[in-house]
């Protein structure tokens, strides 16, 4: 077989794949294309020794040359398949992709990659309202997790601090699955009495107790066949603790004033912003549920911990809050949010940006509105109040240059996960990064 018929061969094999696919060979040239590609990234005809890199991303070096993992590389130097999440720019703007990458061998024992790109839609990379949004590496980490266990069967546990997002996971998770035509219904642990609980869930029956005048169909029922979301689960009291473990050990439950058990039939998430292994141990919640409910457990990333996300954000946030006018921060404005600490992660963004749009005297919102937006957060004065009395127990104590540095450095080496986030939070380079880290190990 020439090398024609062999490519004309491998182009039907393209066409054959419901999503964008290309044939890359070993120097990163697309040599062959399906449709969809071409009408994912508008390409009429991919030019001869076009990179792969640089139709994807604009890049001028191969991915992992330009910071991000490369899967034809990964491809290459294991010499199977591999999978990961990258964001390309495509025809309607930058997009999430999953990237299953091939390798395979021609007549001539050449190697090649066949590279099919799969559209994440429960996710977007650009300003849009009713999804999680991101492009920094944090977030795409979490957004590879919720890809991967979506299409299982397997509990999720999320968890992360208040404000992060828990239920747009928990919604994105529930769309990748096959119960994704399902209903998602989600209970709100911190709102469940002891009398209501039994009731919500399980839901009762005609004359079961004092004002129970009909049947009531529970939640659990309400989600057959599709997920059951259990919002702050950590809230639930240790005594009503067994009754949600009989029904995931079970999977059967009885209606209040029902004698015989239903079959219940649900995905289960679970989220909370509690250190769950620490209530554990306090005795506060039972460790045979905990198991049973963390089976892939998922951190969501603080909006410190994507602070290159924040611009994104704050389009997508203002086009929510009134898509009628093209509102913009001042680059200033957006400055001052960059060095907040937002405690109430992106809640409390939402929250600012709120105040800062009633504030506003035009279309582009300035620095002086965004300082008044966030005085007016509650406890905002108090805590300049603290960080004030903390400087002062300092400076009384004669605590040295070198070791408030140290300390603030380890301590944010504790908090933060990613040491570039740690780097431009610190105002240092990488580079002086690593050689305090050194130092101190020294």
């Amino acid at each position: 077989m020439g090398n024609k018929n062999w490519l004309k061969s491998m182009s039907n094999v393209l066409e054959s794949y419901p999503d964008p696919a290309v044939l890359v060979d070993d120097n990163y040239n697309v040599v062959a294309t399906n449709q969809l590609y071409n009408h994912r990234f508008a390409i009429e005809k991919v030019e001869p020794n076009a990179k792969c890199y640089e139709l994807s991303h604009g890049y001028k070096g191969p991915c992992d040359k330009e910071g991000e993992a490369c899967p034809m590389q990964s491809a290459k130097d294991s010499g199977m398949p591999s999978s990961l999440l990258h964001i390309h720019n495509t025809a309607q703007g930058k997009e999430h992709m999953g990237i299953e990458t091939t390798p395979i061998m021609d007549h001539m024992n050449r190697r090649y990659f066949i590279e099919v790109m799969k559209p994440i839609r429960e996710v977007s990379a650009e300003p849009i309202a009713n999804k999680m949004i991101g492009r920094s590496p944090a977030f795409n980490r979490m957004v590879d997790l919720i890809q991967r266990v979506g299409k299982t069967g397997a509990s999720v546990l999320l968890t992360g601090a208040s404000g992060s997002g828990k239920e747009l996971a928990a919604q994105a998770v529930h769309s990748v699955s096959s119960r994704a035509h399902k209903p998602f219904v989600t209970v709100e642990c911190s709102g469940l009495t002891d009398s209501l609980f039994e009731s919500e869930l399980f839901g009762h029956v005609k004359g079961a107790f004092t004002g129970a005048t009909h049947n009531r169909k529970g939640l659990v029922s309400s989600a057959h066949g599709g997920t059951l979301f259990l919002d702050e689960v950590g809230d639930i009291p240790l005594h009503l603790q067994v009754k949600l473990l009989r029904l995931i050990e079970t999977r059967t439950y009885r209606p209040v004033g029902e004698n015989e058990p239903s079959e219940a039939d649900f995905r289960l998430i679970c989220a909370t912003h509690k250190h769950l292994p620490e209530l554990v141990e306090q005795g506060k919640f039972r460790e045979d549920l905990y198991h049973r409910i963390s089976t892939f457990p998922i951190q969501l990333p603080t909006l410190a911990e994507r602070i290159e996300d924040l611009p994104l954000l704050v389009e997508s946030i203002l086009l929510r809050i009134d898509g009628s006018i093209p509102l913009s921060l001042s680059s200033e404005a957006l400055d001052i949010l960059a060095r907040q600490t937002f405690q109430g992660n992106i809640r409390e963004l939402k929250n600012v940006l709120e105040r800062a749009v009633i504030l506003r005297n035009g279309h582009v919102i300035g620095a002086s509105v965004v300082q008044q937006a966030l005085n007016m957060s509650p406890g905002s004065e108090q805590m300049g109040s603290v960080q004030e009395q903390a400087l002062l127990t300092l400076v009384k104590s004669r605590y040295s240059l070198a070791n408030l540095e140290k300390d603030y450095v380890k301590q944010l080496l504790d908090y933060h996960t990613d040491k570039s986030l740690v780097a431009k939070v610190a105002g240092c380079s990488l580079r002086t990064l690593y050689r305090k880290i050194s130092a101190e190990k020294e």
